[in-house]
């Protein structure tokens, strides 16, 4: 992005207070992935009814935020790393007060230190006083992407921050006002990686053993589910005898005969651990990025495979946003993410592109101002081979 791309974002398509209003869940899934040699890669969809503004953002070091919670004590912090993060706007834009850097929140994102953040739903946060007891300074939930992203090297930097920091799952303005319904993934280059959820209004903060994150239910369901799948192998166990017939599959594949085939939370979240163990290690960077597509080409949803049943919710929709094509809610995947942690770069896909596009933050780290690319211009963006193609006899 030259300086052509520098920060203006005033003329966003947002929606009126009128059209603004109910709020349900959105469908995602992350997971990471290592090579051989022990590199972490980052791999996300993210699942929704209706295409919203979607931002890619660039802060340098330097930059100055304020988390603020209704009355309670403003939380200043400033970054000291540079990071770069598809974003959503947390309020309107009005001739008076444009959009700014410090009036987006990060929904995906990783800074230079090889650090990812990823914001995903969820269903049961609960209250919004959560942790708001004395008069210490508090932090949003819908801030910790910033917050996070801008100022630590590595996950235990952040659990240790976490330690002394009252976070809030703060009124969204965008939302209606519902407590931010979301959970969160923080993954470092060593492949550790954390969960911070809200539940039933208590905050926690969970190691992630296998590195994966959907929805709902609360995270340490999801780990004991898996106690229901101790059966899954990826050997193809294609001959068995039955009395005296012996029988034999006509192919390969009969291992993932018991994977769950649903895109639910908990479907999506057991394919994602099966995936991320056995999907093949590979030892160069390049190879891992597209060994990591492949995977996450399991989790891509086009519209109209699921639908909402007449006068029936369940999804996060913003009104004014709605697919007009769409006259009954499809979930369908907007973007989906491949981050190297290693090498510092995202590949970003969009439902509307054929290939990923691929940012490479030091490089934009030479920069020291912020700068913005709307995610739809990625929309469609793929090489024609014909005039290549003629070279060849």
């Amino acid at each position: 992005m030259d300086s052509s791309a520098a920060f203006s974002v005033s003329k966003l398509a947002l929606p009126s207070h009128e059209q603004r209003g109910a709020y349900n869940f959105l469908a995602c899934t992350a997971l990471t992935y290592q090579d051989t040699k022990g590199r972490t890669y980052l791999g996300r969809t993210l699942e929704l009814t209706s295409s919203l503004p979607y931002q890619l953002l660039y802060i340098p070091s330097g930059q100055k935020f304020v988390s603020q919670v209704g009355a309670h004590q403003a939380l200043p912090y400033a970054t000291r790393l540079a990071s770069l993060s598809v974003v959503m706007p947390d309020r309107l834009p009005t001739p008076q007060a444009p959009l700014t850097p410090v009036d987006f929140r990060v929904i995906e994102g990783f800074n230079e230190a090889g650090l990812t953040f990823s914001l995903l739903a969820y269903p049961d946060v609960g209250d919004e006083v959560s942790r708001t007891e004395g008069g210490a300074p508090v932090l949003a939930s819908t801030d910790l992407g910033t917050w996070a992203l801008g100022q630590f090297h590595d996950v235990a930097e952040v659990q240790a921050a976490l330690a002394t920091t009252r976070v809030v799952a703060n009124a969204v303005e965008l939302l209606g006002g519902t407590p931010a319904p979301f959970h969160y993934l923080i993954c470092d280059h060593s492949g550790k990686s954390i969960v911070l959820e809200f539940h039933q209004g208590c905050f926690h903060v969970y190691n992630n053993p296998v590195g994966v994150l959907t929805n709902g239910p609360e995270f340490p369901w999801h780990l004991t589910n898996l106690s229901n799948y101790t059966f899954l192998s990826n050997v193809d166990q294609s001959a068995a005898t039955f009395g005296r017939l012996a029988v034999r599959q006509p192919d390969s594949g009969i291992a993932t005969a018991s994977l769950p085939a649903s895109n639910t939370s908990v479907g999506r979240f057991v394919r994602a651990v099966f995936y991320r163990e056995f999907a093949e290690k590979v030892a160069d960077p390049d190879d891992a990025i597209r060994t990591l597509s492949h995977i996450m080409n399991n989790f891509d949803r086009p519209k109209g495979i699921s639908v909402s049943a007449p006068g029936e919710t369940g999804h996060l929709e913003v009104r004014g946003f709605s697919d007009a094509a769409n006259a009954v809610p499809t979930e369908f995947t907007c973007w989906t993410n491949l981050t190297d942690l290693e090498r510092r770069r995202i590949f970003l896909r969009t439902y509307d592109g054929l290939n990923y596009t691929m940012f490479d933050l030091p490089e934009l780290a030479a920069s020291a101002e912020p700068r913005i690319l709307p995610l739809h211009s990625l929309d469609g963006l793929a090489a024609d081979g014909t005039s290549g193609m003629k070279g060849f006899a």
